[in-house]
C-alpha cells in the first residue's frame, strides 16, 4: 500500500524497470502550454464556439488530455494517446505547481492559511483542502502575455504566489485564494511532477518520449 507524504500525496511505488517495460512505443505523448481561453478538450460540449486543443497542433487520433485546466487558466497540460498512461498519471497524486497572480499584496497570514488548508465549497458541500506548499514570489514570473489585459494597475497592487497541490478539485486554487481574501487574477500551471513549462510560449506543443519524470519513476 503506498505511503502518504505530508502534502497528502501518495509516494511512488512504481519502479523504473516496471514502468519502462509497460510503455507502449506506438503511443505518443505531449506537453503543451494551454493558452487562456482554450478548453482542455478536443470535442465541444455545447454549440457555443470555444477554442479547442485541436487548433494548436495536428495531434494523432485518440489524443486525450491528462487532467484539465479551466477555460481561464493557462500553462502546462500533458496529452497522450495511451489511456493506461493517462490513468497512471492521474492516479499518482503527483505534485502540480501553479503561479497565481492575486488581487492585492498577499499577506504572510494568508500564505500560512493556504499552507495549512482552507475550507472551500465543492458541489454544494464544505471541503477542507489538504496541506500544501505555498509561498510568495519575490518577483513577477517571466510568462508569455495572456493576450487579454488583467486589469488597470491603477486599481491597486497585485502579487504572485506559488501553490503546489497534490489534489485537483474544480477551480480549487481560485476558491482557496478567495477564501483567504485574495481573488485570483491569473492562474498558470508551471510544473507537473518534474515536467516543467520551462520557457514555452502560449500554444506551443512539445512531443515527449513519455511521462517517467511526472510519475517519479
Amino acid at each position: 500500500m503506498p505511503t502518504i507524504n505530508q502534502m497528502g500525496c501518495p509516494e511512488s511505488v512504481v519502479s523504473e524497470q516496471e514502468f519502462s517495460s509497460e510503455v507502449n512505443p506506438s503511443h505518443q505523448h505531449f506537453k503543451i502550454f494551454k493558452p487562456f481561453g482554450f478548453l482542455s478538450q478536443f470535442v465541444p460540449e455545447t454549440r457555443k464556439k470555444k477554442h479547442l486543443l485541436g487548433e494548436l497542433h495536428a495531434f494523432p487520433e485518440k489524443t486525450m488530455a491528462i487532467g484539465r485546466l479551466d477555460h481561464d487558466s493557462e500553462g502546462l497540460l500533458l496529452l497522450t494517446t495511451d489511456g493506461m498512461m493517462s490513468h497512471k498519471v492521474r492516479s499518482k497524486g503527483i505534485e502540480k505547481e501553479y503561479y497565481v497572480q492575486v488581487d492585492g499584496d498577499i499577506s504572510p497570514e494568508a500564505i500560512s492559511l493556504l499552507q495549512s488548508g482552507v475550507e472551500i465549497g465543492i458541489n454544494g458541500s464544505k471541503y477542507l483542502t489538504l496541506p500544501c506548499k505555498a509561498f510568495k514570489l519575490k518577483a513577477d514570473p517571466e510568462l508569455p502575455s495572456r493576450g487579454r489585459k488583467i486589469r488597470d494597475p491603477r486599481h491597486g497592487p497585485t502579487s504572485w504566489v506559488s501553490i503546489t497541490l497534490c489534489e485537483g478539485k474544480n477551480r480549487q486554487i481560485r476558491k482557496m485564494t478567495a477564501a483567504v481574501g485574495f481573488a485570483t487574477l491569473r492562474l498558470v500551471r508551471v510544473r507537473i511532477g518534474d515536467i516543467h513549462i520551462d520557457d514555452m510560449d502560449a500554444g506551443e506543443v512539445i512531443e515527449l518520449d513519455g511521462f517517467d519524470e511526472a510519475l517519479g519513476s
